[in-house]
C-alpha cells in the first residue's frame, strides 16, 4: 500500500513510500482508511519541532485524524465489528494509571499517539487499538468523520471552566481547530465572538463559521477593538490557538479581571509571565489537552448530527496519498485551511 512518511531528520522530509498493511494483533483493528486530516501535529512532524524529534522513530508513517471501515479486527476486540464506520481518538489510553482511573483518561501519562508512537492513518489502511475507535453514523460524510478528532478538541475548551453560554469570547488563532472553535461557541450559546489571526483565508473563514469580527492582528489593534466591543472590561473567556508569545499575552491583556484563560496551543519556547499581573487580574486558567475521552465525542457528535455544526466548510483539499506531501507545502505557504487525504 502507499503511505505519507517522515522519512529523515530535518524540515521537510515527507515522502509517500510502500508499506505493508499489519494484521491486528489481540485487541486490535485494521481499517480501510476513508479520509486523514493533516493538522498542527504533522507540521511540527514536518518543521522537526524537538518535542517531536525526541518521540519519533523514523521513517514513520504519519497521520492521527481519520476515519474509514474496520476491515478486520483481532482477538477480544468487542467494541466494533467487521463493517463499522469509525473515526479514531488519538490518545491511546493505559486505562490503569490513576488519571485514567479518575476519569481523566486524556491526560493518561502512559498515552502513545498513531503517526507518532507507531504508524498512522496517511495510508490505504492503519491498524489501531479498538479502544480508540468511535462508531459514526452510516451518512456522516468522510471529509467530516475525519475532523471529529480535531472538532472534540474546539468542543473540550468550549465547555471547561465556566463555559460560553452568555459570555463574550475571543478565540485566538484560527487555524482549523480555532475555526472549528467559533462554530461550537456560537452553538453553545456565547454572546459575542472575537476571532483573531494573521491570514486573511482564515480570518474570512472564521467569520462564516460565525465570529462577529474578524481581527486581523497584523493591521488591526485588538486591544482596541476588544476594548470597545466590551465597554471596556474585556473578553469573558479567551482561548489561544496560535501557540506564540504574542498570542498569549495578547490573550491576558483582553481578558476581563477573573474571566477564563484557556490554553491550547502549545508555545515552542517558555514564555516569561508577570505573575504580579496575573494576582491583579485573577483570571481561571484551563489547559486543554486533546479532548475528554468520551465525553467531548458524545458532544461533538450531537452538534453535527443535529446540524449545529457544519465542518464543511473548513475542508479546503482533498489530496490523494500521492499527492500527500503537496499538502504540507499548502499549509506551510498559508492556501489551505484543512487539507485531507483521501486514499
Amino acid at each position: 500500500m502507499l503511505a505519507v512518511c517522515k522519512v529523515q531528520e530535518g524540515e521537510g522530509g515527507i515522502a509517500v513510500e510502500e508499506r505493508d498493511p499489519r494484521d491486528p494483533d489481540a485487541g486490535e483493528i485494521l481499517i480501510k482508511v476513508a479520509a486523514a486530516g493533516i493538522c498542527g501535529t504533522d507540521m511540527q512532524i514536518y518543521y522537526w519541532a524537538p518535542r517531536m524529534a525526541r518521540r519519533l522513530e523514523l521513517p514513520r508513517v504519519l497521520g492521527h485524524e481519520a476515519c474509514g471501515y474496520v476491515e478486520k479486527i483481532g482477538d477480544g476486540v468487542m467494541n466494533v465489528e467487521v463493517g463499522d464506520y469509525v473515526s479514531l481518538e488519538s490518545h491511546v489510553y493505559c486505562g490503569i494509571c490513576r488519571q485514567c482511573r479518575l476519569g481523566n483518561a486524556h491526560l493518561c501519562v502512559n498515552t502513545t499517539y498513531p503517526g507518532i508512537n507507531f504508524d498512522g492513518g496517511f495510508a490505504e489502511y492503519v491498524t489501531v487499538p479498538s479502544q480508540i475507535a468511535w462508531k459514526n453514523p452510516a451518512d456522516l460524510p468522510k471529509e467530516v468523520a475525519a475532523m471529529m478528532e480535531p472538532f472534540g478538541i474546539s468542543v473540550h475548551a468550549t465547555l471547561a471552566g465556566s463555559g460560553v453560554a452568555g459570555k463574550t469570547v475571543l478565540i485566538n488563532g484560527c487555524g482549523p481547530i480555532g475555526m472549528m472553535n467559533v462554530a461550537t461557541a456560537r452553538a453553545l450559546g456565547a454572546t459575542r465572538i472575537v476571532a483573531c489571526d494573521i491570514n486573511p483565508l482564515r480570518l474570512a473563514m472564521a467569520e462564516q463559521m460565525g465570529a462577529d469580527r474578524a481581527v486581523n492582528a497584523a493591521e488591526e489593534d485588538l486591544q482596541a477593538i476588544v476594548s470597545d466591543m466590551t465597554g471596556g472590561a474585556g473578553v469573558d473567556v479567551a482561548i489561544e490557538y496560535s501557540g506564540s508569545e504574542p498570542g498569549f499575552n495578547a490573550c491576558f491583556q483582553a481578558l476581563s479581571k477573573g474571566g477564563d484563560f484557556r490554553l491550547v496551543g502549545a508555545p515552542p519556547t517558555a514564555i516569561p509571565v508577570d505573575f504580579t499581573q496575573w494576582l491583579l487580574k485573577c483570571p481561571e486558567m484551563q489547559n486543554i489537552h486533546g479532548r475528554r475521552i468520551w465525553d467531548s465525542w458524545h458532544v461533538a457528535s450531537e452538534l453535527v448530527s443535529t446540524g449545529a455544526v457544519d465542518l464543511g466548510p473548513i475542508h479546503s483539499h482533498s489530496l490523494s496519498i500521492k499527492e500527500g506531501p503537496s499538502g504540507f507545502e499548502l499549509i506551510r505557504e498559508g492556501k489551505a485551511l484543512k487539507p485531507l487525504i483521501v486514499p
